[in-house]
């Protein structure tokens, strides 16, 4: 089956790229607070001249685990559509331990949870065991990477449930609790929600009525490997921030997922990266989940072409996209 049928290949083109130029514009400035960002017009690969960059070996213009690990799914699907874990799983291993699909070359950025998940796949535990479950462990290390599974669902064969189950899926090699994986199932509905041209708000709150029906058990949702929980209760959380909640950049999944709303809201593709980017802390993951959706909003023209052009390895996303098609 050729997963990109009834898609638009500009589309996927647009997805990726809006989520690799969004990391890699983040990168050095990760782990600074909001205070010391720099404005937002001068929010560049290259940042100002006095600015203490993160990464200072790392090239401008360099993704990091963000859009590789993104871009190992994307791989992945190409071969397997219906999403093979374990082969998923050993892409990651290759990421980290070979720097497969990593631009430069050399892997720089590894999330705490992410490493320990892989130590345990590297140890012989199946990929679907292997992720953090417990309520402390919902960092967003499989949020930044499950655009793919947006980019490459096939509407004319799967359903929206099945969106969901291979969203969810997808995130249980690093990340296993429900709260992780139903915000990784909400992001690719409210993507789909956008490739069909609904805006921001429309396309959100459409996503959070499919993940309410999918996680009550209505309409016949089918089960999927997950740890128990009230799903209910959890697909709640996920959609309605905290009252007096204020986006931040933090490496919370909820945070990451709310603060890529904040900067979508209103907002042309280089202002929602600069504005991801200027809530500080885990820049480079907030600027490529907020630059993924909103180039599917926008599409590829609206990605600055200086930034396109300076991506480097950008040879490798036009390769899979190839390959996709």
């Amino acid at each position: 089956m050729n997963p990109t049928t009834g898609r638009d290949r500009s589309f996927i083109t647009a997805g990726l790229y809006g989520l690799l130029v969004g990391d890699a514009l983040g990168v050095p400035y990760e782990f600074h607070d909001s205070s010391s960002i720099p404005p937002a017009d001068q929010i560049e690969f290259e940042p100002p001249p006095g600015f203490r960059r993160s990464h200072p070996g790392v090239a401008p213009g360099t993704w990091s685990d963000d859009g590789s690990q993104a871009l190992c799914l994307f791989e992945s699907l190409i071969e397997h559509p219906e999403l093979d874990l374990v082969d998923f799983a050993s892409r990651l291993v290759r990421w980290h331990d070979e720097a497969h699909l990593q631009a430069g070359g050399r892997v720089f950025d590894v999330g705490i949870q992410s490493f320990r998940a892989l130590a345990r796949i590297k140890d012989g535990y199946p990929p679907h065991l292997a992720g953090g479950h417990t309520e402390r462990e919902n960092g967003n290390g499989s949020l930044m990477r499950v655009l793919p599974v947006a980019l490459l669902h096939n509407p004319e064969i799967e359903s929206d449930f099945d969106l969901i189950a291979k969203a969810m899926r997808q995130s249980l090699p690093t990340h296993a609790h429900p709260r992780s994986q139903l915000c990784c199932a909400h992001l690719v509905l409210w993507a789909d929600g956008l490739r069909q041209k609904l805006n921001e708000d429309d396309a959100w709150n459409r996503a959070g009525e499919i993940l309410t029906r999918f996680a009550s058990g209505a309409d016949g949702a089918h089960n999927y490997e997950s740890y128990s929980a009230d799903l209910a209760a959890e697909c709640q959380r996920v959609l309605v921030p905290d009252p007096g909640y204020l986006p931040q950049g933090s490496g919370y999944v909820l945070d990451s997922l709310w603060s890529a709303r904040w900067a979508l809201r209103g907002r042309p593709y280089e202002a929602v990266v600069r504005a991801a980017v200027q809530l500080g802390n885990d820049t480079d993951t907030t600027a490529a989940i907020a630059g993924g959706l909103a180039a599917i909003r926008d599409g590829l023209a609206a990605i600055p072409a200086r930034w396109r052009n300076q991506l480097v390895n950008a040879s490798i996303v036009d390769r899979l996209v190839g390959d996709a098609s």
